[in-house]
């Protein structure tokens, strides 16, 4: 069973090399989207032992997933993870991930920040962001899930095959809760550790990911 680790990645120089070396361990390829990088994020990806597609510009993160998903599938993979470029999340716990896939106890598993383990989330974003975006996700979406915003999962390839990310920024975790929800896909939430070493996300950038998925329900 061929396990593909995905990991969207802009000016992440500083992190991305121990990323890889750390991933490597538990996956059979890695594939990383340097997204219109302007540092050498790309050229230490390859020197690490990745496979390197590249976004000629910033597209997002939303875009650069859904290119490693194609991608990934296209090369035989069975199981893909999804993983960040930023060294937040734990390399050892892809193994949590992808057990219960395959064990077939399911077909998506969610990392969440916010069963038995502890992640040290910023206080605006533990108290404010996540609780409007599951209110966001419950009203909007009939989605009800502990963590409303994880970018650690891992889908196997019939679910990968069935989900389309059309939004390239940071609303795509919401849409790809909608489309696992809509599928009527077995998932299933494990406890994930989170540390953050920075903390970009400010309110109108929350703000920002709400009005993408609202753009997005009233299109569909």
């Amino acid at each position: 069973m061929k396990i593909t680790c995905v990991i969207p990645a802009y000016n992440e120089e500083k992190n991305i090399s121990s990323v890889i070396a750390s991933v490597k361990k538990y996956v059979d390829e890695v594939i990383v989207i340097d997204d219109g990088s302007q540092d050498k994020t790309g050229q230490l990806s390859s020197s690490a032992g990745a496979i390197v597609l590249k976004h000629i510009i910033n597209r997002g993160q939303g875009a650069s997933i859904e290119l490693g998903n194609r991608y990934a599938l296209q090369n035989g993979a069975d199981i893909i993870v999804h993983f960040d470029a930023d060294n937040q999340f734990s390399a050892e716990e892809i193994k949590d991930l992808v057990a219960p896939i395959i064990n077939g106890e399911a077909e998506a598993v969610l990392g969440s920040r916010f069963l038995s383990k502890k992640s040290e989330l910023p206080k605006f974003k533990k108290n404010i962001i996540m609780p409007l975006a599951r209110l966001v996700n419950k009203i909007f979406f009939n989605i009800n899930l502990s963590d409303p915003q994880s970018g650690f999962r891992a889908l196997n390839k019939e679910t990968a095959q069935k989900i389309r990310i059309e939004n390239d920024g940071m609303a795509h975790c919401s849409e790809i809760l909608y489309q696992l929800f809509k599928n009527k896909i077995k998932i299933k939430e494990v406890p994930i550790t989170v540390t953050y070493h920075e903390y970009g996300q400010n309110f109108s950038g929350g703000l920002k990911i709400i009005k993408d998925l609202l753009i997005k329900k009233i299109i569909r």
